[in-house]
Formats: C-alpha cells, sequence, structure tokens
C-alpha cells in the first residue's frame, strides 16, 4: 500500500462505517471477486462499489483482474507512521466482534462452495436454479418440524407478537404447551382459528397483552420466538428485558427480524413504527438484559410484503438469539 499522509477526522470517518468494516474483516479472510463480497453481504452492488472506491482511495485495497473479473484483497500494511496503519493495527482484531460478521461469514462460506470442483459437479451447476427446479414446497412446514422432533418435547414456548401464528405453526406437536401473546384480539382469535384444529397435542393458550408487560410469569418459559415484531415496538431494551424475565435459566429467546429498508409506506400500511432494525441494535438490548451466547444468523429467507399500489419489495431478514444465564 502506498504511504499517504491521512488526517485523523478522515481515518476515522473511513473506519466509522459499519458496512467497510464488515468489507474489510471478509477481506481479511480471502481474496473475493466484487460479485462474492456482494454476495457474503447480501448488499445491492452499487452499495458495496461506493464503500469499495472509498477503500480503493484509501490505499486499503489491492486488486488482481483475470479477464473483465477484479479480485480484491487487502492490501499490505502501511508504514506505521500513517494514521491508517495505527488505527488498523487495533481495529483488526476486533473485526471478528463486528455483530453481522457470523451471518457475513454464513455467507461467505456458501460462495466458497460454488467454487468447489468435485464428484459432485453436475449438481455444482444447478446449485444456483435448484430452489427454482426441485426445492418448492407447499408450505416449509415438514422441513422444520422434522428437526424439531430432535429436542425433548416437555418444554414450554411463548410466540410473541403472535400474529396469525404463523410462527408457532411448526412448534405444534413438538412442544408441551405453547403460549401466544399479541396486543390484538382480532390477531389472537384469527391464531386460535388457524392453530386449534393443527394442535397435535400441544396445549395452547392466547393471551392478551404487549412486550411493556407480557402476561407471562416470571421464569415460565423454556423459550421464546418473536417474529417480525421489534420494528413495532418504541422501546426495544424494555421489550427485551421482559423477554428475559418470562424465561428460566437456561432459557432461550429467538428474534426474527427485518434489517433496515427504505419502504416507508410500511409506516401508515402495516403499522411500522421503525424501517427495520440494526442487528448491533439488537445486539445492545440482549446484552443490556443480561442474554449470554448471543449469536446474529443469517437468514436464507426474504420478506415479501405487498404496498398498496400491488408493488413487491424483497426485503432482508437477519436472525438474533440469546440464553438466559443458569440452568
Amino acid at each position: 500500500m502506498p504511504v499517504a499522509k491521512t488526517s485523523l477526522t478522515s481515518a476515522l470517518k473511513l473506519f466509522g462505517d459499519g458496512t467497510r468494516l464488515r468489507m474489510l474483516a471478509l477481506l481479511s479472510e480471502e481474496e473475493l471477486t466484487v460479485g462474492e463480497l456482494t454476495r457474503s453481504l447480501d448488499l445491492s452492488q452499487s452499495r458495496v462499489s461506493n464503500h469499495l472506491r472509498l477503500l480503493r482511495d484509501a490505499g486499503l485495497l489491492a486488486e488482481r483482474h483475470r479477464g473483465t473479473t477484479c479480485h480484491l484483497r487487502l492490501a499490505s500494511s502501511p508504514t506505521a507512521s500513517d494514521i491508517l496503519a495505527r488505527l488498523w493495527n487495533v481495529l483488526g482484531a476486533e473485526l471478528e466482534n463486528i455483530p453481522e460478521h457470523a451471518a457475513d461469514l454464513a455467507r461467505l462460506s456458501r460462495v466458497r462452495a460454488e467454487r468447489t470442483p468435485g464428484q459432485a459437479a453436475f449438481f455444482n451447476q444447478l446449485a444456483g436454479e435448484w430452489d427454482n427446479r426441485a426445492g418448492d414446497f407447499t408450505s416449509g412446514i415438514g422441513r422444520t418440524r422434522a428437526l424439531l422432533n430432535l429436542f425433548p418435547r416437555e418444554r414450554v414456548f411463548a410466540d410473541i407478537g403472535c400474529g396469525t401464528g404463523y410462527m408457532s405453526r411448526p412448534l405444534l406437536g413438538n412442544v408441551e404447551r405453547l403460549i401466544l401473546v399479541d396486543t390484538s384480539d382480532g390477531m389472537l382469535s384469527e391464531a386460535k382459528v388457524r392453530l386449534s384444529s393443527e394442535a397435535r397435542g400441544t396445549s395452547l393458550e392466547f393471551r392478551p397483552g404487549d412486550c411493556s408487560k407480557l402476561p407471562i410469569e416470571d421464569g415460565e418459559l423454556n423459550g421464546l420466538v418473536a417474529g417480525l415484531l421489534l420494528h413495532h415496538i418504541e422501546d426495544l431494551t424494555g421489550a427485551i428485558a421482559e423477554m428475559y424475565r418470562c424465561l428460566r435459566p437456561g432459557g432461550s429467546a429467538a428474534i426474527l427480524e427485518l434489517a433496515p429498508h427504505n419502504q416507508t409506506w410500511m409506516h401508515s400500511e402495516l403499522g411500522d413504527l421503525h424501517l427495520g432494525l440494526e442487528p448491533r441494535d439488537v445486539a445492545a438490548a440482549f446484552e443490556r438484559a443480561g442474554f449470554v451466547n448471543c449469536v446474529l444468523d443469517a437468514v436464507d429467507d426474504r420478506y415479501r410484503p405487498t404496498s398498496p399500489t400491488d408493488e413487491v419489495s424483497d426485503l432482508s431478514m437477519f436472525l438474533f438469539r440469546g440464553t438466559k444465564p443458569g440452568g
């Protein structure tokens, strides 16, 4: 990397962006093409390209061209007198602690697999189209239930902000007792209609209430799930603290949530207070509540709501989970 004079303000601004740090964290793992980096980050190519330009201009990246493909890697460290080098020496060791890093690595693993030759060359050729050709299911619940059958059934779970019960359905027949909570009596009634005939021996309880004071006793739950709920809530910290209270020691909470997006129509049409949430904000709320073993997971799924003008959005989601100590 060429030696360059960089002001402290410019250096801090460069390293102060979470997306650029995610890029550097992946490129510190190995050389990637622009397309591979884009897929690993689950971002648009235009957004990635804008950040790459800034990192190139700062001399942090080196390029290797093969045909029309550009391969990127971290450049050699600048001299110790350069402020970028000194900041990088500190930041480089902390990149694995970025909240999104585990999910980025999971996507990177899939990108690596796409390159791997071998006996399965036929299937490698079909991999990108496999879900379109042979991966469709009417609901996908069968696969989920197969996995849930591996765990003990004698558990009490809750679906917080259950809506019509779409997150609860895979749990039916796989847990002893399931508590469904929602602020809307209408939503609870709809969930009851949809789920009661499919209970498969699971005891269902429908409780009206909100996240500021959940209608659940201290330590009543082995686990809980909240699907696409937190972007409807003003007090994120209070909601996560309430979930923590309801869990037994050793119990876990799993949160499925929208990543930040720009679909402003969802404020009025779907009652969304926030246009998605930053994973780092959810992580901070979990840590404040006292959760341990917190993990951010990639989600191979998209949320596709339809606007009043019949336009279908395609929105990223993430999964965050944590455990109450003890047990």
